[in-house]
């Protein structure tokens, strides 16, 4: 129980176990219902798919800004594609490429210009924001979503009671958790994150590791944007304003440390969960937006600074 206990994820594990519980305990009517826990399996879809992504760039030492903006731009190229009466077996492809192309030239030009990925990214999340508004015509871009919006189908039938959308959420991250644990990459991505210096001395190339996981921080970010046109049904520049800020937190909260190295899949889906298990509560118990806001950002402090006390002891 001890070992288990140190575990980064146990902390934020055992914080949604007892805010679940206490929530159930105030709003049992509603709060406890299946239905309520369809809905909040669904909305924390597009965090825990963009947050495995996020859970590498930050194991690796990185940070990614700009995932809000290369959700909405794949949305905005879906339905772009669509309205070209094209099908969706080239819509969702294309939206995912959209994204895939930006990761993989935020890593390149952190590798190969050597700048601060934060400076790279806070540019890029202005750049892709800026292509998903020229492209729609600074409008949303309403189309037949062609059958895609049975992804996040709330009540998708009684043959699978739970959307598509959160089966695909959990693949990818049971396939993210196992890379990481037991491939070579998964070792390297971490040796980077702990000392790029002493990865580099080992052999390890650590531009081609860095270049490899904004890569796929972008594919994660294109099949999460897949999953929010799936829930709008429409292409929408000015969806997902702030996203990032929400996926960090979750894999912050999940205890991935922002000096990198550390980090776990687990720990980022516990801590999407329980992002959406408090604002969902809050709507529950009414409390207004700014309040949710108010409790949002604390904890995304105190997840902050138990990783700092936590590094401290070591």
């Amino acid at each position: 129980m001890k070992a288990w206990l140190r575990k980064p994820w146990a902390g934020p594990l055992v914080a949604l176990i007892v805010v679940y519980v206490l929530l159930v305990v105030l709003r049992p009517e509603t709060f406890a219902g299946s239905a309520n826990l369809l809905t909040m399996a669904r909305q924390t879809v597009v965090v825990a798919i963009a947050a495995v992504g996020m859970t590498l760039v930050i194991v690796q030492g990185g940070i990614d800004l700009s995932v809000g903006s290369g959700v909405a731009l794949t949305t905005v190229v879906v339905a772009w594609v669509l309205d070209r009466g094209l099908s969706p077996w080239m819509a969702v492809p294309a939206g995912v490429l959209s994204s895939l192309l930006a990761g993989s030239l935020t890593g390149l030009l952190i590798t190969r210009w050597n700048v601060t990925p934060f400076i790279i990214t806070l540019g890029g999340m202005s750049i892709l924001r800026g292509i998903a508004k020229g492209l729609a015509h600074e409008q949303k871009i309403d189309v037949d979503p062609g059958g895609l919006e049975h992804l996040m189908a709330s009540s998708p039938g009684a043959w699978m009671p739970v959307p598509a959308g959160v089966w695909v959420a959990v693949a990818i991250a049971v396939a993210a958790a196992l890379m990481l644990a037991y491939t070579r990459f998964g070792k390297h991505v971490f040796a980077v994150g702990s000392n790029a210096q002493t990865a580099r001395l080992c052999g390890i190339r650590v531009g081609r590791v860095r270049l490899a996981v904004y890569a796929l921080a972008g594919l994660l970010t294109g099949i999460a944007g897949v999953m929010e046109f799936s829930t709008l049904t429409v292409g929408d520049p000015t969806d997902s304003v702030g996203l990032e800020l929400e996926v960090i937190a979750a894999v912050v909260i999940g205890g991935g440390s922002l000096s990198g190295g550390e980090g776990s899949i687990l720990g980022s889906m516990v801590g999407a969960l329980l992002m959406t298990v408090i604002k969902t509560g809050g709507t529950h118990l009414g409390l207004a937006n700014w309040v949710q806001e108010i409790v949002t950002g604390a904890i995304i402090v105190v997840a902050v600074a138990v990783d700092r006390l936590r590094r401290a002891r070591r």
